[in-house]
């Protein structure tokens, strides 16, 4: 049994690193476990939203991402089932500047190590190819520790506080019985890398259809990230066959087979969901939970991983105040802190992509809103700002916005009769 760290960090993806570097550069002393080694794949939309350069930036990973060839997003195109396309840009948000004004998107067998190592370089001890399997509880019924699985067999580790950066399927959210699930939406992903897509140019792109979305965005190397949420009852016909209902899905596009005429999936095709997780709170005593183990709704807006790099900034220093904490009672107290602020820092974006979910799984609520953007291209930039992180998500939570959008067209407008393309 180890006990020489004063926190234990479940998961080496965006969250753990970043929760782990902010705990490491705040003098804790941080042990870091993942199941995995590294570097490893993982299913997402590999896309990053302005405003986590910053935060790239402030682990000295940025320029590093940059140097590994990450691709450059200037803004965001949606496509309704109609065929209406609004487009949105980053840069013309109505004077809000964020750390830049473009995104970055770049694949999350790259990104992932280099943020794994900005930790250990800030004095982060990780430990790879350890799966967590157990907490561990004290006395009074606080978790102290975990068991883990390796190749050396079953070890525990001890330390006084434990956070889950496990992820959607997280091992401590579900000993912790914290988790819950909302019964809709409930959708599955189905993620793949593509070489030689046509007409990719900047932007990442959103099809929404009546039986699911894609998204596509160009990332690193060349590659276009090509991702497939589909209900699950659609979903489930993928079965065995998650390659084939790719193919087919495609292929019954006519926005999208001819633009994958000639191109080569370069990977397998992985599945990940259902979502719409969401924690009851985010904390125990003795431990706290960040990123998508704390909630995940819906892929559509690409919150995922600032949203993992900054709530390990965010969890951070009322984690290093649990630690100070003469009593388990003042430890407590800074956890609930944590969860409050955690509240009042995404609240507004977990409404916005709650509407955003309510939107894409309904045809006719999806042709207005695309509809109305693509006429007020101003209100498309100002939702791709709150899509990016630099625009404050009240800016589209407004009763002015909101009902521009639902009012500046009439319900039965006709179809738009823009080019299907989204190329320029």
């Amino acid at each position: 049994m180890s006990t020489n760290a004063d926190v234990i960090v479940v998961g080496g993806g965006p969250a753990g690193s970043s929760t782990a570097w902010h705990l490491a550069r705040g003098g804790a002393r941080v042990r870091l476990l993942d199941r995995a080694r590294f570097p490893r794949d993982k299913p997402c939309a590999e896309y990053l939203s302005p405003e986590a350069s910053r935060l790239l930036q402030a682990m000295g990973v940025l320029g590093a991402c940059e140097r590994a060839g990450a691709a450059q997003l200037t803004g965001m195109i949606v496509r309704s089932p109609d065929g209406t396309i609004a487009r949105g840009n980053f840069a013309a948000a109505h004077g809000f500047r964020g750390f830049r004004d473009r995104g970055l998107a770049l694949r999350r067998v790259v990104l992932d190590a280099l943020l794994l190592g900005a930790a250990r370089d800030a004095g982060v001890e990780v430990l790879e190819g350890e799966q967590v399997t157990a907490l561990l509880t004290g006395a009074g019924g606080e978790v102290n520790g975990v068991r883990t699985l390796g190749a050396a067999g079953e070890r525990e580790y001890r330390a006084p506080l434990v956070i889950g950066a496990d992820g959607l399927r997280s091992v401590v959210a579900r000993r912790l019985g914290l988790t819950r699930f909302a019964r809709i939406p409930r959708r599955l992903a189905f993620v793949a890398h593509y070489r030689g897509v046509r007409g990719m140019n900047g932007f990442g792109e959103m099809h929404v259809e009546r039986d699911g979305y894609c998204g596509l965005a160009t990332v690193d190397d060349g590659l276009t990230n090509v991702a497939i949420v589909a209900p699950v009852d659609v979903a489930r016909n993928a079965r065995g066959r998650a390659g084939g209902f790719f193919d087919a899905w495609i292929a019954a596009r006519p926005q999208l087979a001819p633009r994958f005429a000639g191109a080569a999936r370069v990977s397998g095709v992985a599945v990940t969901g259902p979502f719409a997780q969401r924690a009851r709170r985010a904390w125990a005593p003795g431990a706290a939970l960040a990123g998508d183990a704390a909630d995940f709704f819906d892929p559509f807006t690409g919150e995922g991983i600032y949203a993992a790099l900054r709530g390990g900034e965010l969890l951070a220093p009322f984690a290093l105040a649990a630690l100070g904490a003469p009593t388990l009672t003042g430890a407590n107290d800074a956890l609930a802190a944590y969860d409050r602020a955690r509240r009042i820092a995404f609240g507004g974006k977990w409404k916005v992509e709650r509407l955003v979910g309510l939107a894409a799984g309904s045809p006719l609520i999806m042709n207005h809103v695309a509809r109305a953007l693509a006429t007020a291209p101003e209100l498309a930039d100002l939702f791709v700002g709150v899509a990016g992180d630099f625009v404050p998500p009240a800016a589209v939570l407004s009763p002015r916005f909101l009902a521009r959008l639902l009012f500046s067209l009439p319900r039965a407008a006709a179809p738009a009769t823009q080019p299907v393309s989204p190329a320029p």
